[in-house]
């Protein structure tokens, strides 16, 4: 593993590390102190390490926070062809092995979470405890026109600030990986797999999320051996972002029971 200063003046984190794993080289922020037990964010359809800045602050007084961005995305390359889920979890789990963070507390959003209890099902040994914040895909709407709408709604309970942000990302990763992406996630039964996470896990939910219902957010917890649900109030989607200080008190509430 190669590890480099980050431009801390522009992005906001500590440092960037620079890791062989997956056929690339996988870009990771860092923030916190160096000798704080460790957490690992997991993002988005589209999304990189930027959108968990907020989050990483509220949580780096006493955790440090390594946010990688998949193949694909943010600063990592990616193949010309897009990984299925399947494939993003399997990056995900050669970047964990490769650096020795087996067992680091998993905080994902949105597709992120599907990309966690994908890593459930044939690496379990290497899951902590597991926060899913705004889990897709609701199995109840899945399909383009949905899930649009749905994104379209969500969009006004949102940050104003997070728009600039995702631009950046989306840019980063171009329409056609999203895309693709996009529909290897809409084929991803993510239901059938949740029996799958051995560790204690949250189900996060903003109760203004058209995203993640709060009827197929109680459905994710339950179907989960040892999960649970929590709500935020007047929040959207994307809790890293838009809640930061609630989300922190959530992940270090069961980062103390665990």
């Amino acid at each position: 593993m190669r590890t480099r200063a980050a431009r801390a003046g522009t992005t906001g984190w500590e440092r960037v590390e620079v890791t062989a794993a997956a056929g690339t080289r996988v870009h990771a922020a860092v923030l916190g102190p160096r000798e704080a037990p460790e957490v690992v964010c997991v993002h988005g359809l589209g999304c990189s390490h930027r959108y968990f800045l907020p989050l990483a602050r509220c949580l780096a007084p006493g955790l440090r926070v390594v946010a990688p961005d998949l193949p694909g995305f943010g600063s990592t390359p990616g193949s010309r062809e897009s990984p299925d889920v399947r494939g993003l979890s399997e990056a995900l789990a050669a970047w964990l092995r490769a650096t020795a963070r087996r067992g680091v507390p998993l905080v994902a959003n949105s597709a992120g979470c599907q990309v966690v209890v994908d890593l459930a099902v044939h690496s379990p040994e290497l899951l902590g405890p597991v926060v899913l914040t705004g889990p897709t895909v609701d199995r109840h709407a899945r399909s383009w026109p949905r899930q649009l709408g749905r994104l379209v709604r969500n969009g006004a309970r949102e940050r104003s600030a997070l728009a600039f942000v995702l631009l950046l990302d989306y840019l980063d990763c171009g329409p056609r990986r999203i895309i693709t992406t996009f529909n290897h996630l809409l084929d991803d039964p993510v239901e059938h797999k949740l029996h799958h996470v051995p560790t204690p896990a949250v189900v996060v939910r903003g109760s203004r999320d058209p995203i993640a219902p709060r009827a197929w957010a109680r459905e994710v917890a339950a179907a989960l051996p040892r999960g649970r649900l929590a709500e935020v109030p007047d929040t959207g989607h994307t809790l890293n972002y838009s809640a930061p200080e609630r989300l922190a008190e959530i992940v270090t509430a069961l980062l103390r029971e665990s």
